[in-house]
């Protein structure tokens, strides 16, 4: 089974930056796309960025200019640099990797922005 390891969340204060990292491992043989997702406290559950294997990207509109995703292929990582953070930015995150027929979720990582 495919396992999905993300790190890089923690508590910032508003402005601040932060990096967030997702590997995956396994049986993989193709990936269609990367993503990452978010649900903040009392919401459901919400696309932040998502990226195919040629570098297309889509961003949630709250989030373009401030957040970055990229990946490396060879790795298969997915990485989301989040900059200008504020308050409204607090949320679980997760990854995501589409394989054909079948998606795959990381365990999550929380994110909390002070003011």
């Amino acid at each position: 089974q495919v396992q999905l390891v993300e790190s890089g969340g923690g508590l910032v204060q508003a402005g601040g930056s932060l990096r967030l990292s997702c590997a995956a491992s396994g049986n993989i043989f193709r990936i269609n796309a990367m993503g990452w997702y978010r649900q903040p406290p009392g919401k459901q559950r919400e696309l932040v960025a998502a990226i195919t294997i040629g570098g297309i990207t889509n961003y949630a509109d709250s989030v373009k200019g401030r957040f970055t995703i990229s990946r490396d292929n060879a790795k298969n990582t997915v990485y989301l640099q989040m900059n200008s953070l504020e308050p409204e930015d607090t949320a679980v995150y997760y990854c995501n990797i589409v394989l054909p027929g079948r998606t795959y979720w990381g365990q999550g990582t929380q994110v909390t922005v002070s003011s």
